[in-house]
């Protein structure tokens, strides 16, 4: 495929998948035919979108795929930001920095081009644009994405832009021009002011920014000031501003200054809302109010999906827009960022929502994962509520029993991660082949008394080594919670239902003598959940077996879990789940085939699922970007709506339950509202951009028979030396038996066998 006709493919990929922005604002006027909202920017207008770069979150800096798909894949009008650099033929380009070697190939194409320029009072080395012509750039040199956790798949496809290729593209309608290093242009023969005065000639200029007041006076007879905003921008505090000598810091106690050669300000988001060391927010300052006041424009810099930057935001991108756009207190202007659809998209469907607590009809159901374990450690009564008030319709426990009989809810037998287990219990490490690889200590080993010595954990899935924590304030709140606790509180608070997750039952039976199906059939019996039909049982378990006991309560929806993922469900195997269950939990890639970050296209899987009648909830979603695939931007609402506008799962696993009650309840929910976040198309991304298929990998297995059935359950096994109390006095022996079989769990065909015992 030719350049130009992979560049057109890709503009239509943009258009069909992404966010829609049928309610385009007019031009310049920021309004729409829509009931205008009120917001607390300076002229109460919509705070604009303003991309870095196009979308360099993606793609390379300011290349044309970065700025048309900035342009058409967000809900609104875009401002298209370039940072303007000088050529040594006195061309302007687009580049994040006066040196190329950082976003380019150009160290390899030159090698020996390396040079050492002082720029404002500091020595930097690299590849500068001013020691290299327009034609040696374009021709030569290709661009190539600078942040390395974002995809390197464009690098060396795209080239540098002029400003005049920038411009001149079709998608652009707003423009902003960045002059960063004034000085520096000017020490070397080159001015960018006369460099701008050109463009303003035959193209208009909406904003004008730099880091240099002198920059900015001289230009103020130079461009016409009720066209193009003149905006200051601030960098780190302590660094030095080049015409006056002062710091930054200290140039902001002195706002009333700014207005008499600017309109507004552009600052890091940090100078507005800080984040302390321990990555908290602190108090807001007053700098927007301030600002405001004097008349002054507010836009703040530095938002990037893929940058972490609180913990209190949860990994949600759009909680962080939220923080700066739509709070009780003020509202920037602009936002400045490398990824303006999730910017857009924020506006558009989660500003002054007033329909937060309204029903939606046909969304699927928001099921926790070992509650909101994204805020809390799992399966502790905080998690669980946190997931109650963050609109979970469906908590879950997974059972985990006991030395001593008693049922409790716990992501795994292994106590060994979600609690403080090591080393207290380091002598009770094992390795049990039938549960894991690894060894760990099993909460069968220990008795109630013991776990509930231990601390719960909150541990991030992706370890701590590569920067994901998890809200470490929270790291070992919250207590353990027995499974008639879980169940009071579900009844109590009435949520829709609860997922009850089965695993282990063969082990535990045979090798451990506990009966967690008789448990759990205690358990939900004794909370009545047998007897109502008001909320949802769901039994999971990835032992038919297991759903086997529980066929005979009608009330239940029994879920077969299929953790490992398939690239098909022929017919077969799928009647044979019809006979276990009502449901299957299966994984993300079982219906989206993952290669190197990038979706590879769908399988059938859910349709056949769909077919047979058989519903299919999706498990694990999480927030981080790190467990996203390239195509949704680092934003986890998109992928949301991928699996659930895109292809109808009934239901989704989530850690983090505020971020799907955000996107299932927002009016852009809806694919036929008037604004709709749209789903992207799997494998169109990678295939466009290789200009063939996908890449051929080995395709997952397809489900079979085999992987359905299991033997039947073992009976409970009875050892009273490893698991059961005391023995009672000879003269209760009916009484006592029948009590040892209830502490236990145990099933009533061991009763007799406990009986000879007495």
């Amino acid at each position: 495929m030719q350049f130009g006709e992979m560049f057109r493919c890709l503009l239509f990929f943009s258009m069909l998948i992404h966010s829609s922005f049928a309610q385009k604002l007019s031009e310049g006027s920021g309004t729409s035919d829509a009931p205008s909202k009120k917001w607390l920017t300076l002229n109460g207008n919509e705070p604009l979108v303003i991309a870095r770069g196009g979308f360099s979150g993606l793609f390379p800096d300011s290349s044309e795929f970065a700025v048309d798909m900035a342009m058409t894949s967000s809900m609104g009008d875009v401002v298209l930001y370039c940072d303007l650099q000088l050529t040594k033929d006195g061309l302007g380009v687009c580049q994040p920095d006066v040196r190329l070697d950082n976003t380019t190939n150009i160290a390899m194409v030159y090698p020996q081009g390396e040079k050492t320029y002082k720029v404002n009072g500091q020595d930097l080395k690299g590849w500068f644009t001013v020691d290299y012509t327009s034609d040696e750039l374009f021709n030569n040199v290709t661009l190539v994405q600078n942040v390395l956790s974002r995809p390197s798949l464009f690098d060396g496809a795209l080239s540098i832009q002029s400003v005049d290729d920038i411009v001149g593209r079709k998608s652009v309608k707003l423009l902003w021009l960045n002059v960063q290093y004034d000085g520096f242009y000017n020490e070397h023969k080159h001015s960018p002011a006369s460099y701008v005065q050109k463009v303003v000639r035959y193209y208009p200029l909406d904003y004008l920014s730099s880091p240099e007041i002198g920059f900015l006076k001289a230009m103020q007879g130079k461009v016409n000031k009720a066209r193009t905003k003149l905006i200051f921008r601030f960098l780190a505090t302590d660094a030095v501003e080049p015409s006056t000598k002062q710091t930054y810091g200290s140039i902001l106690k002195d706002l009333e200054s700014i207005k008499s050669f600017a309109s507004g300000i552009l600052v890091p988001k940090e100078y507005i809302l800080p984040v302390g060391t321990n990555k908290y927010l602190e108090a807001p300052t007053s700098l927007v109010a301030d600002a405001h006041k004097l008349g002054l424009e507010v836009y703040a810099s530095g938002f990037a999906n893929d940058y972490p930057a609180s913990f209190n935001y949860s990994y949600d991108p759009t909680s962080e827009y939220l923080q700066f756009i739509d709070n009780s207190e003020f509202s920037v202007d602009g936002v400045l960022t490398d990824f303006p659809p999730t910017a857009s998209e924020t506006i558009a469907c989660f500003t002054q929502n007033n329909n937060a607590s309204k029903p939606v009809k046909g969304k699927a159901l928001i099921i926790s994962h070992n509650g909101a374990s994204g805020n809390y450690p799992g399966c502790t009564d905080l998690a669980y509520q946190q997931a109650i008030d963050d609109g979970a319709d469906i908590i879950d426990c997974s059972v985990q029993m006991s030395k001593d009989g008693v049922a409790f809810c716990l992501d795994s037998a292994d106590l060994s991660g979600d609690t403080t287990a090591m080393p207290t219990f380091m002598s009770r490490s094992i390795v049990i082949p039938e549960i894991q690889q690894d060894s760990g200590i099993f909460s069968f080993d220990l008795t109630w008394s013991e776990i509930q010595s231990l601390k719960p954990q909150l541990v991030s899935p992706f370890g701590s080594d590569v920067g994901f924590l998890r809200d470490p304030a929270n790291k070992n709140k919250g207590k353990f919670v027995t499974l008639s606790e879980f169940l009071e509180l579900a009844k109590s608070k009435a949520v829709s239902g609860v997922l009850i997750n089965i695993e282990n039952a063969a082990y535990l039976a045979s090798k451990k003598g506990l009966g967690i199906v008789d448990a759990v059939s205690k358990a939900l019996s004794n909370a009545t959940f047998d007897k109502q039909s008001t909320q949802q049982v769901l039994i999971q378990s990835d032992d038919s077996s297991v759903l086997s006991q529980f066929k005979n309560v009608s009330t239940y929806k029994r879920v077969l879990t299929i953790e490992e993922k398939i690239s098909d469900a022929p017919k077969q195997p799928v009647e044979e789940i019809k006979k276990y269950a009502d449901a299957v939990t299966i994984t993300r890639p079982s219906i989206m085939p993952i290669s190197n970050s990038f979706l590879m296209g769908n399988t059938s899987v859910l349709d056949e699922m769909h077919a047979a009648n058989i519903s299919v909830y999706l498990s694990v979603l999480r927030n981080e970007y790190i467990s996203l695939a390239f195509d949704y931007f680092a934003d986890p609402i998109l992928e949301l709506a991928t699996y659930v506008a895109g292809f109808g799962v009934d239901g989704i696993i989530t850690e983090y339950p505020a971020t799907a009650n955000k996107y299932m309840r927002s009016p852009c929910f809806d694919l036929n509202a008037e604004q709709a976040i749209l789903p992207v198309q799997p494998g169109s991304l990678v295939s466009i951009i290789q200009g063939a298929e996908p890449p051929a990998e080995a395709p997952a297995p397809i489900l079979e028979v085999a992987d359905i059935v299991d033997p039947p359950l073992p009976p409970v096994a009875v050892d009273l030396s490893v698991n059961s109390p005391p023995a009672p006095a000879p003269d209760a022996k009916d009484s006592s038996a029948l009590k040892i079989v209830a502490d236990l769990g145990l099933s009533l065909a061991a009763v007799g066998a406990l009986n000879l015992l007495f």
